[in-house]
């Protein structure tokens, strides 16, 4: 039986598209980890859609049980309703961030993913954590570029 992980997941901008980051904790039985990271220009979603590709990049093991807790209904809607499947098929045609969303799916095939959304800003302590990650990533000085994003514009 694999383990099971719960990745929180959070991304914020400023001005939107502003500067941005992301924040992840990840939870296992007593282990614990946060990640986050920042770019100077981007978007709220490319950083929400962001954040779980880097907690589910952050797994060791192929075939891992997660269960992803995310505050972005762009995210999790996108999953849990298929759309994302069906942009896939029509080669992400018309569609804004397929850079990440192609990512996304790379590294969500390698486990097994749920997803679970709650209000933000609504008290969940781990939530919370991930936005204040996500806030200071993103006013940290000298942040790199979201490459993509600042070639193409919304998000490709």
């Amino acid at each position: 039986m694999s383990a099971h992980v719960t990745a929180y997941t959070d991304g914020a901008a400023s001005g939107n598209p502003g500067p941005g980051g992301y924040g992840v904790v990840l939870e296992s039985g007593s282990h614990r980890r946060e990640l986050w990271g920042g770019y100077r220009h981007t978007t709220n979603n490319r950083m929400e859609l962001l954040a779980v590709i880097v907690a589910l990049e952050a797994l060791k093991r192929p075939g891992m049980e997660v269960t992803v807790v995310s505050d972005s209904k762009y995210v999790v809607d996108s999953v849990e309703k298929g759309w994302v499947f069906d942009w896939e098929g029509k080669g992400f045609a018309k569609r804004k961030n397929p850079d990440l969303w192609k990512r996304f799916l790379k590294v969500y095939r390698q486990h097994k993913v749920r997803f679970h959304w709650i209000r933000g800003h609504n008290g969940h302590p781990q939530n919370e954590l991930c936005d204040r990650l996500a806030v200071a990533a993103r006013e940290q000085s000298g942040l790199p570029a979201d490459e993509v994003y600042e070639q193409l514009g919304e998000g490709g």
